[in-house]
């Protein structure tokens, strides 16, 4: 493990002191496992992203070679109730 010097407000101190108190664990412990479950749910994220874009495909959208709809075409039906 390395060790990390970080700058921080003296209110934010303060609630990380009684936060970490709190969890029975020191605040450099505390802000460890804060980054770390970060890193988890980023990593989580971008593959679940990647999952869904190889799924859907490069483009997102795939219209097999017909030309996609126009603005208009697309809101017809919600904008003609309000004329």
């Amino acid at each position: 493990m390395k060790n990390v010097t970080i700058t921080v407000e003296d209110s934010v101190l303060e609630w990380a002191r009684v936060e970490a108190a709190k969890r029975g664990s020191s605040v450099s412990r505390m802000v460890g496992e804060l980054l770390a479950e970060k890193m988890r749910r980023d990593d989580a994220y971008e593959r679940a992203y990647r999952a869904w874009k190889a799924e859907v495909g490069l483009g997102g959208l795939n219209s097999e070679g017909a030309p996609y709809p126009s603005r208009e075409e697309m809101y017809a039906g919600r904008t003609d109730r309000f004329r």
